[in-house]
């Protein structure tokens, strides 16, 4: 069974709120304009009666009388009732009709004067009949005339006047509603259509990314401040973070296989060696010294390579707080100037209680990576030196040697993952030193830069915002 969309189900709820509202506002027009249209029925009938109070005229002889060709002369009782013209003119389907108290019809039109003839009179109070299934109103006026008091006046109008008015109006509904739910479903395709443009455009992307694996594409919705702006610009977010983390795993293994690859086979071509050949303890112990050796090496490679990508992809674990610069360093440094490796010095300046916000475990290994570089790349009997010191909006630290110096074309190439400036020094580290310091100094928003001269020795600055 095919599953209806959601731009479907939106439509189907909508056209049956707009059905349910229309429906019901109509249904409210139609008993109030019910309602109105049989008030002014009564209202027609009462004006009618009472306006017809006025045609009558009653002599005791003809002599008084001036008698209009169009009018009427009845011998009434011991004269002349005399009735005007325009009488029986019928007013918007009212009929009216003269009678006697004993309800003998003198003139008039009564449609229905045969089920009404047992009807009392009743004055200025509307009454109803039911006649066939159909509704009359009626009215009755005694007629207020010198000289007779046995004449009433009544006045009778069918209900369906009022339901052929009705009638008109349902007729002109039944042409209006369908029209106002075509055009509300025409508007609710159009707005719905729109606003799932988002939905659909996350939809398409996903299945483009998972088909072609594409991770660079993107949800272009245009600019819009609403929730399906929103969604699709987290889901661009999180392509975002997918397309990082893919690169960088790609990156990791990349680099894993090549710079494995020398220790491995190192460790492979001693391991093949030693069993070919018959060699005496000593020379057993000269190929396992290597062999233990690339292995340190390619550990320390391992753990260098897992820190680094750890940084670079779960960095929101590494916790700030605020922390005393100044003690981390003078710490590192004490600890450091007990190495005396190629009787090197290392001395510090360090200005105290400066403060920034970072983490504590990678400030230090930025801080040991840094000297331990100036160590590795630094002259016997040579100085380091390491300086912290604050100005008006920024913590300056320096460290500086007096080593082997950096050529300049190899300074903006230091701080990439495994180069190493000189070759001589392969093994005795991972080339990864450099690049956790620039990817901690980021990591804290600071800025890294480098001053060197070949053959003079190098300077470091790193550039911390202050607290």
């Amino acid at each position: 069974m095919k599953k209806m969309s959601i731009g479907f189900k939106i439509m189907l709820w909508f056209t049956l709120i707009v059905t349910i509202i229309v429906s019901i506002t109509y249904g409210i027009i139609f008993s109030i304009e019910y309602n109105i249209v049989h008030k002014g029925i009564k209202d027609t009938l009462i004006y009618t009666v009472q306006n017809n109070l006025d045609e009558f005229e009653y002599y005791k002889s003809t002599d008084n009388m001036q008698i209009n060709r169009v009018d009427h002369i009845i011998n009434y009782e011991d004269g002349f009732l005399e009735i005007s013209a325009t009488f029986l003119q019928n007013s918007n389907d009212v009929y009216t009709a003269l009678y006697k108290e004993d309800r003998t019809l003198i003139y008039g039109e009564n449609p229905i004067s045969k089920e009404v003839s047992s009807l009392k009179f009743t004055d200025s109070v509307i009454q109803e009949i039911k006649v066939n299934g159909t509704t009359y109103y009626i009215f009755d006026k005694k007629i207020p005339l010198d000289g007779v008091d046995n004449l009433w006046l009544r006045g009778i109008v069918s209900e369906e006047q009022g339901n052929k008015q009705v009638q008109s109006i349902v007729r002109v509904s039944l042409i209006i509603f369908p029209l106002i739910i075509c055009f509300s479903l025409i508007g609710g395709y159009i707005i719905v259509k729109k606003m799932l443009k988002p939905v659909h455009e996350i939809s398409t992307t996903a299945k483009q990314i998972g088909k072609d694996g594409e991770l660079k594409k993107r949800i272009d919705i245009g600019n819009g401040n609403d929730e399906l702006h929103e969604l699709a610009n987290s889901f661009n977010e999180m392509l975002d973070k997918l397309e990082y983390s893919f690169t960088k795993e790609q990156q990791f293994i990349s680099d894993a296989s090549h710079e494995l690859r020398t220790p491995l086979s190192v460790i492979s071509a001693q391991a093949q060696l030693s069993l070919e050949q018959s060699k005496t303890p000593d020379e057993y112990k000269k190929d396992f010294e290597i062999i233990v050796r690339q292995s340190k090496n390619m550990s320390k490679l391992i753990n260098d390579m897992l820190d680094f990508s750890r940084l670079e992809m779960q960095s929101e674990k590494y916790k700030k707080e605020k922390i005393n610069l100044s003690k981390v360093i003078s710490s590192i440094c004490a600890d450091l100037m007990l190495l005396k490796e190629k009787n090197i010095t290392l001395s510090d300046e360090i200005q105290q209680d400066l403060y920034i916000n970072g983490n504590y475990e990678l400030l230090t290994r930025l801080v040991t990576n840094l000297i331990n570089n100036a160590y590795k790349y630094g002259k016997q009997n040579g100085n380091i030196f390491v300086n912290l010191k604050s100005t008006k909006n920024e913590i300056i630290l320096l460290v500086e040697d007096n080593g082997i110096g950096i050529k300049e074309e190899d300074q903006k190439k230091i701080f990439d993952r495994f180069y190493q400036v000189d070759s001589s020094h392969s093994e005795e580290g991972s080339g990864l030193g450099l690049s956790m310091v620039s990817e901690i100094v980021q990591f804290h928003n600071g800025k890294i830069k480098v001053e060197s001269e070949l053959g003079k020795g190098s300077k470091f600055y790193i550039f911390f915002s202050k607290i």
